[in-house]
């Protein structure tokens, strides 16, 4: 699902170029995952049984965030980040960030994330998002 996410979804960020692509895909393997769950629980979105979409938080941030090509457009993103805010918004965090990629940015900003003044004049600022908790 990681793969197909990136690899179907994200052409404005790797324009199918192999080498961005290999880079990107490198630690989306079992063992990768696998690594990923040590650093931070995954949450999972399921829909039928299947697959849906996959987030983790680390710290004040919204570490990944993947949906299933096929449940593009249908809500899940969306309900998964809103967990995850609630969590952090639980746990006391009042500023959350993310990195966003070129392809999920408008998503983003219509779940009222801005860019993140803290990040001005670092050569990646547009990928820099930050939303106040209420």
């Amino acid at each position: 699902m990681l793969i197909a996410s990136i690899t179907q979804l994200c052409e404005a960020d790797h324009h199918g170029d192999p080498a961005v692509l290999s880079k990107w895909l490198s630690n989306k393997t079992p063992e990768g995952v696998r690594a990923m769950m040590t650093r931070s629980p995954l949450l999972v979105a399921e829909i039928d049984g299947r697959l849906a979409a996959v987030g983790a938080l680390g710290g004040n941030a919204v570490t990944l965030n993947y949906v299933s090509p096929e449940y593009r457009f249908r809500g899940v993103s969306r309900a998964l980040l809103a967990e995850m805010e609630r969590r952090l918004r639980a746990s006391g965090v009042e500023l959350v960030k993310l990195n966003s990629t070129r392809t999920a940015r408008s998503f983003y900003l219509s779940a009222g994330y801005a860019p993140d003044p803290a990040a001005a004049g670092d050569p990646d600022a547009d990928r820099c998002l930050c939303k106040r908790l209420a």
